[in-house]
């Protein structure tokens, strides 16, 4: 940069402060509970190289005014590699972004800065970054990552401090706090346990550890003292980022109280999923408007249904978030941003998947981050263009409203429940129960509270108090073998109906009982080969004249080995329950399995499920809570095949629905009859990877 342009720039940088504009649209139209959602929140997601070259900037908003409309904000990053900045480097390229984010206003977008690196993410350009005597994130072994700085370090503190001082005297409409505000950075895995954070947790526990004291205790002795320790632990971690938070929400809203934060998440399940706390900490005590950005890893179609994976990813995280947090942008990150890793059409479904999951928008991370012309991304544009109405309609009909449906057991402290039996806290991974139920035409939902029916796997059940426990029995619950022996033990076994007697690893094949849910796949077998996909049998006792079994074991010359391996239970509590014994979680998509399952989960939902895919497709399904007399809602053939006469049941009286494409266009749809109280709406053909949104209005 020519010296005396710099000093130009910086002279400027540092005499202005914001004026009144874009930041304050947002905070009108923002922070108000239960506003009401035009649009959809789009932002693209601009990498250094193509804002740093005023040629390559300029040809950039001249391809988003091409595709005027694909897009209305334009954020950009302070950096191209993930630890931070030397603070010289960050200022000057913040000194460029104030003159970049004023052309993008006069050209009617709002703009905005993204702190690629609060902390930073893990090692890398390591010689170009940050070198400062803090102390870096340490591990429970004493390992350091060198990109990463802990956030308790005082020295760090005032390194965050001037950069989001910075950041905002260059007058962005808004600034997004990237999502290296975490514990789990490479190469050294969970931190921080550097000594500063073990005094800090002393001063909270009461208790002295070193590094092998800790891991000790956190992994050894009695159970109920492991649970204790670590949900201590996790409150740490929750406590390390609110005072993060604190310090960058006065820093900025010192300057310009009204400007708007977002902060980037993942699932944080070891950090303690402190969400609604750290909305309301950024929005400080003027209520300035929160932003979030949910994100997860899917960057290549190459293995396309992790897609879904990722949308319910983002869908527990938006769970979280309060009713004032209106714009929800997920991520769509296409890293290393290679066009050919993923199709322009799965990019746009992408975002629509994400939206039926409880986002309000999306921020497009998808361009390239090297200084060449953008012709080969011009494609995708052109299709995130052509279904931008589409994210708008969306976004209307579903706004905020929560998801009623499904949900798979977690909360605020169930990390700490990992490999609670053998030890090894830290490398016990996410502690969700992994499982094929979404994929069947069952609705999803992520949050306790608007739960029709509770998945429950073996450990989770410890992150809920014996109260809780009896309250979640007394309701709906789906649970494996395991489940059962965990809330027996605990002195439940009144409630659950079942004992488990034994559990084989080969050869044994499910074979349905005449039970009335199984219907006319009485006799059906499932052999999911245990040889192959290791996975125990379980023999299961009932143990309440209630108990009924839904299915069997035979061994492979078809020879009967065990009476019951599945099985319901009413209990005295009117809770409904369903124990799997074998295959739980995977292989649910054959057709009478599939079938199966949806007349189990109406059972134990007593007929309170919003509605449900009967026909045999691979589809996902999110069903909103009625909003003023209407039903919204959204599915994905999530296959390489064409869904034709897809099977919609869905609780209602009223007799049609309107089906919108991704296109718009709408077609209106008459109930061919009805099952009890859902109404049955038969739609012709649903294309493959493509969503269709479905909205129900009464009249």
């Amino acid at each position: 940069m020519n010296k005396f342009i710099g000093f130009i720039i910086l002279f400027h940088l540092i005499g202005c402060n914001q004026t009144p504009g874009m930041g304050e649209g947002i905070a009108k139209s923002g922070g108000t509970q239960g506003a009401k959602i035009d649009k959809a929140f789009i932002s693209f997601r601009i990498g250094v190289p193509l804002w740093s070259s005023e040629k390559r900037y300029s040809e950039l908003l001249d391809l988003f005014d091409k595709y005027k409309g694909v897009t209305d904000e334009i954020t950009f990053f302070t950096s191209t590699t993930h630890p931070p900045l030397p603070l010289d480097v960050f200022q000057e390229r913040v000194a460029i972004l104030k003159f970049r984010m004023a052309e993008a206003r006069k050209r009617g977008y709002k703009a905005g800065i993204n702190i690629l690196a609060t902390i930073g993410h893990h090692n890398e350009n390591l010689d170009h970054s940050l070198r400062e005597d803090y102390t870096r994130i340490t591990n429970i072994d004493g390992e350091i990552c060198n990109g990463s700085f802990c956030p308790n370090d005082e020295g760090m503190r005032q390194y965050v401090k001037n950069i989001y001082q910075l950041a905002t005297q260059a007058n962005p409409d808004y600034i997004w706090i990237d999502d290296d505000i975490r514990f789990g950075h490479m190469p050294i895995g969970l931190g921080c346990f550097c000594d500063n954070c073990l005094n800090i947790f002393e001063k909270e526990s009461g208790i002295w550890y070193t590094r092998q004291s800790l891991k000790k205790a956190l992994n050894e002795g009695p159970a109920d003292e492991k649970l204790k320790l670590r949900e201590a632990w996790l409150q740490h971690n929750r406590n390390t980022i609110s005072r993060l938070f604190v310090l960058i929400e006065k820093t900025v809203h010192a300057i310009t109280p009204a400007l708007p934060l977002g902060f980037m998440t993942g699932d944080r399940f070891y950090e303690g999923y402190d969400f609604d706390n750290w909305s309301r900490i950024l929005a400080g005590p003027n209520h300035a408007p929160v932003m979030w950005r949910p994100g997860g890893g899917f960057y290549s179609d190459i293995t396309t249904s992790d897609l879904v994976g990722k949308s319910h990813d983002v869908g527990r995280q938006a769970s979280m978030l309060p009713q004032e947090v209106v714009s929800i942008q997920s991520e769509i990150e296409n890293f290393p941003y290679q066009r050919l890793k993923k199709a322009a059409n799965i990019v746009a479904l992408e975002a629509c998947s994400h939206i039926a999951a409880g986002c309000t928008g999306a921020a497009f991370n998808v361009l390239s981050f090297y200084d060449e012309p953008l012709d080969e991304y011009e494609p995708l544009m052109a299709r995130l263009h052509e279904a931008r109405p589409f994210f708008d309609l969306m976004v209307r009909l579903l706004g905020r409203s929560e998801l009623a449906g499904i949900q798979t057991f977690w909360n605020k402290n169930s990390f700490a429940t990992g490999n609670i039996d053998d030890g090894n806290w830290l490398h016990s991974g996410n502690p969700l129960v992994s499982h094929d139920l979404y994929n069947i035409g069952l609705p999803t939902g992520y949050s306790n509270k608007t739960a029709k029916v509770t998945i429950l796997g073996k450990d989770n059940v410890l992150a809920l108090s014996k109260e809780e426990i009896k309250t979640l029995l007394s309701g709906a619950v789906y649970m494996d073998a395991e489940a059962l022996n965990q809330l027996n033990r605990m002195g439940f076994s009144e409630l659950t109906g079942f004992d488990v007697v034994r559990s084989e690893n080969v050869d044994r094949i499910e074979k349905f009982t005449n039970h009335p849910l199984n219907g006319e796949f009485a006799n059906s077998q499932r052999d999911n080969r245990q040889s192959f996909w290791k996975s125990a049998a379980y023999t299961l006792r009932p143990v309440n004249e209630n108990a009924k079994p839904l299915s069997s074991l035979i061994d492979y010359s078809g020879k009967d080995v065990s009476s019951c391996t599945s099985g319901i239970f009413e209990n005295k509590l009117g809770g409904r329950i369903c124990i799997a014994g074998y295959y739980p979680w995977t292989f649910m998509e054959n057709r009478s399995k599939s079938s199966q399952m949806k007349s189990v989960f109406r059972w134990l939902s007593k007929e309170t499920l919003p509605g449900y895919i009967a026909s045999f497709h691979r589809i996902n399904l999110w069903i909103h809570e009625p909003q003023s007399g209407k039903i919204a809602l959204a599915l994905t053939n999530a296959s390489f095949d064409p869904a034709k006469n897809v099977i919609l049941m869905l609780k209602t009286e009223n007799k049609s629905v309107k089906i919108f494409d991704m296109a718009c266009k709408e077609t209106t749809i008459t109930s061919s009859g009805n099952d009890g109280p859902y109404q049955r709406f038969v739609i012709p053909e649903v294309g493959e990877w493509e969503l269709r949104l479905v909205l129900c209005e009464s009249f």
